[in-house]
């Protein structure tokens, strides 16, 4: 086997998830044809607050060759099968988006169909009874290796996860090097990139660069000059107070997403700790009294004081341009209600992988991943402008949010369910047809009809099929021990000396 005499010299700028997944990858998957090397500086801080997954986060782990306990141990993670959505719609309401399939579906119409008409009927649970990930959310069990597969993802600590990836990749000899970043040298007659130029005046080149810099995007902003396309219109907040706090219970296998008047906290059970957070607009809450709000609303001994993040969601108008590729906060960013941050990162390093270029890239090659990464962000973009749109609260934020107009891709998505129960799942979706139904009909959204065929199905038939989808997710509910009693005994965390 031949492999190029000349590896493609390939410069991370900056490290923290997005940075440390990038070196991750390269180093495992290309092998001979890179030789990668990442500049950071332990002097600059990094977002770091990206502790919920979603469950694509395993399939990317099996591409790293990560042992699960291995990791879970190493980054102090318990499970997450769902989000517990309260106070959306309205004060007190309370609903799971959870991972996992909603009841079965045919080839004519999804189950949703079966589900209305059964409850039309008197037949029918609740939604969330015909999926085995939201029942199990809902009664705190959790375990893997059952018969019966959960699908599910994780909350760890960022940092504890830089630091572990950090680690592989230098036993892998990744060339690390550490400071500060001065200047970015372009080609005169080109227009690339050519080297980052240290603050000791090092000269780092290479062929291709990602820079994962974070909001401030220092190659793909500020040296290559790629605009950013604003979403603040339809997603305001702009602000996140973050803390941590000592554990006061046992670990649940779902994340807290909990509204307030002018946006929305979280809760993050690990197995050490809590991560806490606020996410509001500016306009509608002064920091000082969001600040006042989180610490008012958090439980537990305060392992760090709140550390207050400004954002603006939106996107680079080009992901990769020229020879750079932008990743996470320096490529867009949409505010984290559905935990999508670290995804849109590895799915952006998939695709590059699958167009890794021999040579100079293509504008052709250029061109498709970026058209693949607009309609990702903006996929996720329009599922989180959802939750937000559809609300019945009375505050003024939420008010704004209800009557302001939203992009057609997603007036068209609420019209078609508002209309018939139907929805769907385009190919460069993430989020799936559950996701949507759960969420749509969680935010108050209610079907006017449903598909007519489902009304000739005779009343002891339709029963007997939806106790049976009911009966056989209980059963399977109740043979899984606690999320936190399967934490205990499958991957406790490492001491802390040892973890960081």
């Amino acid at each position: 086997m031949t492999t190029p005499a000349t590896p493609t010299r390939i410069v991370i700028a900056g490290g923290g998830t997005a940075g440390w997944l990038t070196a991750a990858i390269l180093t495992r998957q290309l092998g001979a044809l890179a030789d990668v090397t990442l500049v950071e500086s332990e002097d600059i801080g990094t977002v770091g607050v990206g502790e919920s997954t979603i469950p694509t986060v395993r399939a990317f782990h099996a591409l790293l060759g990560i042992d699960e306990q291995e990791f879970m141990r190493a980054t102090g993670a318990s499970f997450k099968l769902a989000i517990s959505f309260e106070n959306w719609a309205r004060e007190g309401d309370r609903y799971i988006h959870s991972f996992g399939e909603v009841g079965k579906s045919t080839w004519m119409s999804d189950f949703q169909h079966f589900w209305l008409e059964a409850r039309e009927r008197g037949l029918a649970k609740p939604l969330g009874a015909y999926c085995l990930e939201h029942e199990a959310a809902a009664a705190k069990r959790f375990a893997t290796g059952q018969s019966t597969a959960l699908n599910y993802a994780y909350h760890f600590d960022a940092g504890r996860y830089a630091r572990y990836l950090r680690h592989r990749c230098e036993a892998n000899g990744l060339t690390r090097i550490e400071g500060r970043i001065d200047r970015v040298e372009q080609d005169g007659e080109s227009g690339d990139i050519a080297a980052l130029v240290m603050a000791n005046g090092t000269r780092v080149e290479g062929d291709l660069f990602f820079d994962c810099t974070g909001f401030c995007a220092l190659l793909m902003g500020e040296t290559l000059g790629i605009g950013f396309e604003d979403w603040s219109h339809w997603l305001p907040t702009n602000r996140a107070l973050a803390m941590q706090t000592r554990s006061t219970e046992p670990a649940v296998p779902y994340t807290r997403a909990i509204a307030h008047d002018a946006g929305w906290r979280w809760k993050i059970p690990l197995q050490h700790r809590v991560g806490n957070g606020l996410v509001y607009c500016a306009d509608y809450l002064h920091d000082d009294a969001a600040r006042e709000r989180l610490l008012r609303d958090v439980e537990g001994e305060h392992l760090i004081e709140p550390r207050l993040i400004k954002f603006r969601t939106g996107r680079r108008r080009a992901a990769w341009h020229r020879n750079c590729i932008a990743l996470s906060l320096a490529s867009g960013f949409v505010e984290p209600l559905e935990s999508t941050s670290i995804h849109l990162i590895m799915i952006a390093l998939t695709r590059f992988l699958q167009l890794f270029p021999a040579g100079r890239p293509s504008p052709a090659t250029v061109a498709r991943f970026n058209e693949q990464a607009a309609l990702e962000i903006e996929g996720v973009r329009d599922f989180i402008i959802l939750h937000y749109h559809l609300n019945e609260r009375d505050e003024p934020f939420w008010r704004d949010r209800r009557e302001m107009s939203i992009p057609d891709t997603l007036a068209d998505r609420l019209a078609l369910f508002r209309d018939s129960a139907n929805t769907f799942q385009a190919n460069h979706d993430l989020f799936r047809i559950a996701s949507w139904l759960q969420v749509m009909l969680g935010q108050r959204l209610e079907p006017a009809t449903h598909h007519p065929l489902i009304k000739l199905m005779p009343p002891d038939q339709l029963k007997a099929v939806m106790k049976s989808l009911s009966d056989s997710i209980a059963r399977s509910v109740q043979d899984l021990p606690s999320h936190q009693s399967f934490l205990d005994r499958y991957c406790p965390e490492m001491p802390a000396r040892v973890a960081a």
